[in-house]
């Protein structure tokens, strides 16, 4: 029974594939959207003039988590507490999305699954073919 609820709770693979292509497709129509050549969609909330992180640098951000449901999975600026990581270590949508923005900085990303988890998921909170939707500050590279 657990094991019913926890899988019901990620959202099957069919129902997350659409619920994912549903979200992509309206975030894509805000007209301050952009889209990179490989399907992220992200909006600039505050463009700050720092220097742009590299694919080497181990990065300190704040950021919330969101499924296409609106679900909140992560938040570190209700934590408190930023999160730090090497770049590299990132799934590509977030890495590829934090190459984007100067230190200081603050965006909204919208990372398809095939950027993300893909169809398997993480085998925790995202499920199969899910959509994450990222609001991410860049406070400082190392």
């Amino acid at each position: 029974m657990a094991r019913s609820k926890s899988v019901k709770s990620k959202g099957s693979t069919g129902l997350n594939k659409k619920n994912s292509e549903a979200f992509l497709e309206k975030f894509s129509q805000h007209p301050d959207t952009q889209q990179t050549g490989s399907g992220l969609l992200y909006k600039i909330i505050e463009q700050a003039d720092g220097a742009l992180a590299t694919e080497f640098d181990t990065v300190v951000i704040n950021q919330r988590i969101r499924l296409a449901d609106g679900s909140v999975i992560a938040d570190s600026y209700k934590a408190g507490l930023p999160e730090e990581f090497a770049l590299a270590e990132a799934i590509e949508g977030l890495r590829e999305g934090i190459l984007l923005m100067p230190v200081g900085s603050r965006y909204e990303f919208v990372i398809p699954p095939e950027l993300a988890w893909g169809k398997k998921g993480n085998s925790g909170k995202i499920g199969p073919n899910a959509v994450l939707h990222f609001d991410v500050r860049l406070i400082r590279t190392e």
